[in-house]
């Protein structure tokens, strides 16, 4: 069975979530996270793409980004696959794959679910029991967008500027933005779009993709179709006692 070709539009940001394969570590020292994010940084600008957010976790990556023309962000993501697989079997002496097939992404509306999905990226070690808090981790972009440390990997979101005239009225915003974690439904919905690559937005939102790429944005609803109704207008009085009978069998 043939798969499924992800949504992909230009200029419009999209979630992306890498595994390791079987769930195994990608990550053994602080060095495989600075290869993974210079390089990521040089394949981010080969093919004209932005990162606006990304968390680097112990088996698994999640990143924010878009591209100016679509899919050039799955290319940015096999260049960077095939260096950093490279990197990590030379380093650790190791053969064969590193990476649980290709990576997972779901297209991400800007009004509403864009900050609320750098909240869920930048909150996964704090999940995870890895730290107590967001700035507590080095290997996420929270640093950057919450106190201004210099990270040369990131673009500017011009939902980011929303949040102030200054930088340092939007990293103030943007802290204030961590003081509760979202709530479950929201990060349900985040986590079921991304693992089965639809669209995280509301119907409009969807509406457009639809119209754009030409095929459904959104699951099939579940359960059978509901039956219609059968009119018996212009039926005979034996054909009306006929169908009388057929709809007391349903």
């Amino acid at each position: 069975m043939p798969r499924k070709p992800r949504f992909s539009l230009a200029g419009v940001p999209q979630h992306i979530i890498q595994r390791g394969n079987n769930r195994q570590a990608t990550f053994f020292a602080d060095e495989d996270f600075r290869f993974y994010l210079d390089h990521l940084a040089d394949a981010a600008r080969k093919y004209d793409c932005a990162v606006y957010a990304y968390a680097l976790m112990t088996n698994h990556v999640h990143l924010l980004a878009s591209a100016e023309k679509p899919y050039d962000l799955s290319r940015m993501m096999q260049h960077l696959g095939r260096h950093f697989v490279r990197y990590i079997n030379r380093t650790y002496r190791r053969s064969g794959t590193l990476w649980e097939g290709r990576f997972k992404a779901s297209l991400v509306q800007t009004e509403d679910y864009f900050l609320r999905c750098c909240r869920y990226i930048e909150c996964n070690p704090v999940r995870a029991g890895m730290v107590r808090g967001p700035g507590e981790y080095p290997w996420s972009s929270y640093r950057h967008h919450a106190f201004g440390i210099a990270d040369r990997l990131l673009s500017l979101h011009a939902q980011i500027e929303t949040l102030g005239s200054s930088a340092e009225d939007r990293q103030q915003a943007y802290r204030a933005l961590f003081i509760s974690e979202l709530d479950a439904k929201e990060l349900g919905e985040i986590r079921d779009t991304v693992n089965r690559g639809w669209p995280l937005g509301g119907e409009r939102f969807k509406d457009e993709i639809e119209r754009a790429q030409a095929r459904a944005a959104r699951p099939p609803k579940r359960g059978r179709p509901a039956k219609k109704a059968v009119s018996s207008i212009g039926y005979t009085a034996k054909q009306r006692r006929a169908v009388y009978q057929v709809e007391k069998l349903h």
